[in-house]
């Protein structure tokens, strides 16, 4: 079923965490934030709406990390119920699509909980003093291809936000729910 992310929030600061990732090592906000700012996007595996983009966010990610916004993707869902969402099968999804960003397991859900994500795909665009200035979409996207002529939303609202502007077109992102534990 897919649920749909709310647009509050903007000008709340950036919760901290610290989490292992895929490749091994251990994050927190600090070691992922960029100078010009950050994103941190729910995803997971097994979602419709995540695989339809994951090539398009790894490419929009690669052009952000490029002018120094930083970038992690987290994995909060249950994967006891979802075991497709496992650590393991988190590793695999990241290798297979060659993320060039670290892949976070949010085993306890709490971060999740902090940042109020609701959907995957779910993104959260701060500022460089960590004030959430964007909560939309990658872009117009959903399971179906989008046309040549799509904006690249997420991209267009981190460079305005680099810029020390807050983007006014915001649309909330849809996705499959997060997966909580009972």
């Amino acid at each position: 079923m897919a649920a749909t992310a709310v647009s509050t929030g903007l000008g709340s600061v950036a919760p901290t965490f610290r989490l292992p990732a895929t490749d091994g090592k251990s994050y927190a906000l600090n070691d992922i934030e960029g100078r010009q700012g950050t994103v941190i996007v729910f995803i997971c595996n097994h979602c419709p709406y995540v695989k339809a983009v994951i090539d398009r966010l790894v490419r929009d990610a690669k052009a952000l990390m490029a002018e120094d916004i930083g970038f992690a993707a987290i994995c909060s869902n249950d994967a006891k119920a979802y075991p497709e969402d496992s650590f393991e099968n988190m590793q695999r999804f990241a290798k297979t699509h060659a993320f060039p960003f670290p892949y976070l397991h949010d085993d306890d859900q709490l971060v999740a909980r902090a940042y109020g994500a609701l959907c995957t795909p779910d993104f959260f665009g701060y500022d460089k003093e960590r004030k959430l200035r964007y909560r939309g979409r990658l872009d117009e996207g959903r399971t179906a291809p989008i046309p040549s002529t799509a904006r690249r939303e997420l991209v267009e609202a981190m460079r305005a936000i680099a810029a020390g502007a807050t983007p006014s077109d915001q649309v909330p992102s849809v996705g499959c729910s997060i997966k909580w534990k009972a």
